[in-house]
């Protein structure tokens, strides 16, 4: 198994972020994602390039301002996912701390990639709200 971390201090308080993070249904920080659809914990997309994902909603905690998910389907089955985003008010700013565990190992290089493309949608979307 493989873990993948991404921490970033965000100059934004951490109620502007989670606003976008805990509406799992929001794309527009997602890049290569046209909509998003939720039902029952299921969150439900297809991504360019990649295919139809879905992903169970294990945890969407406002007080603190946590959301974990596991993919649990995949055009290339996975064997293990649970992603974690977690904020943290640090002053005026924002942790943001997104760890995934992902197995196999090979698939962690493209994931960290998406990753890091989202990051930076989210980014974007934020320096648009100011």
């Amino acid at each position: 198994m493989e873990i993948v971390e991404l921490q970033e201090l965000l100059p934004h308080s951490v109620k502007s972020v989670w606003e976008i993070i805990s509406d799992v249904t929001r794309s527009d920080w997602v890049p290569a994602v046209d909509e998003i659809s939720e039902t029952d914990g299921i969150r439900s997309f297809s991504m360019e390039g990649i295919g139809e994902i879905q992903e169970k909603i294990l945890v969407n905690d406002g007080g603190n301002h946590r959301l974990q998910y596991s993919a649990i389907k995949t055009p290339n089955p996975l064997e293990h996912h649970l992603a974690t985003i977690q904020l943290t008010q640090e002053e005026d700013k924002c942790l943001f701390t997104w760890t995934t565990e992902i197995a196999p190992e090979r698939a962690a290089a493209k994931v960290e990639q998406g990753m890091k493309i989202s990051l930076d949608g989210l980014k974007h979307v934020l320096s648009r709200a100011d």
